[in-house]
């Protein structure tokens, strides 16, 4: 844990404990998240409603016919009392997704470049030269949250989100990167464009990508501006 505070419980509605793991965002804290959902849905049992994991957090939603709030948080300190980190070994599966990087269908590259100091094919190495986990699913059915991104290439969120960014964009904010898997309004700086279809209604499970997956966007043929 990287907080001698942490872990802390939160209440969240009469049916929800948030559970706090971390203050920061790190890779390593999603072998914490991973371990603690096998607890709860182990301990938890047919009480268990949802587990909905972040970068730092697990939100764990309980059947209030089936156990109190009060259980349900002892549950949790209990859990909590002797739970240690998934094995590092224990990697969900690798997902590579073809990427189109140019201007057009990336048009804050040069935004990025700038931002960065560096050229647009260096932004686009950098973005293609590393393995993404998946964090967290949420913002749009399908939509996964991935880091952690090249220091070289955090940068903020647009000022003004757009009101559509089309499906398949690839793009980055902050310590993140993701690919949109509907038209959303979205304020990510968009680099590029993949042809993959990340939700699908006739897909078992809907999203392709899942938490604690893995992630490469491969380059395709690039028409750099």
């Amino acid at each position: 844990m990287n907080s001698p505070r942490l872990p802390c419980l939160e209440r969240a509605g009469l049916d929800g404990w948030m559970v706090r793991l971390f203050n920061t965002i790190e890779e390593n804290n999603l072998l914490w998240l991973t371990a603690l959902g096998e607890d709860c849905e182990a301990a938890f049992g047919d009480a268990l409603v949802d587990l909905v994991p972040s970068y730092t957090t697990l939100l764990v939603v309980f059947d209030p016919l089936r156990m109190t709030p009060c259980e349900a948080r002892q549950q949790l300190v209990d859990i909590l009392a002797c739970l240690k980190p998934a094995e590092a070994g224990a990697d969900g599966r690798l997902h590579e997704l073809p990427t189109r990087y140019d201007q057009q269908t990336g048009p804050d590259l040069q935004r990025v470049a700038e931002l960065s100091g560096l050229s647009v094919e260096s932004v686009i190495e950098a973005h293609s030269s590393r393995e993404y986990r998946v964090f967290a699913l949420g913002f749009a059915p399908g939509f996964a949250f991935m880091g952690l991104l090249d220091q070289a290439l955090i940068c903020p969120r647009l000022d003004t989100p757009r009101q559509k960014v089309p499906a398949g964009s690839v793009a980055i904010a902050g310590q993140q990167t993701a690919a949109y898997p509907m038209a959303t309004p979205g304020g990510w700086n968009l680099i590029g464009h993949t042809p993959v279809r990340l939700f699908d209604r006739n897909r078992d499970g809907f999203s392709l990508l899942r938490v604690g997956d893995r992630v490469s966007f491969v380059p395709m043929e690039r028409a750099c501006d």
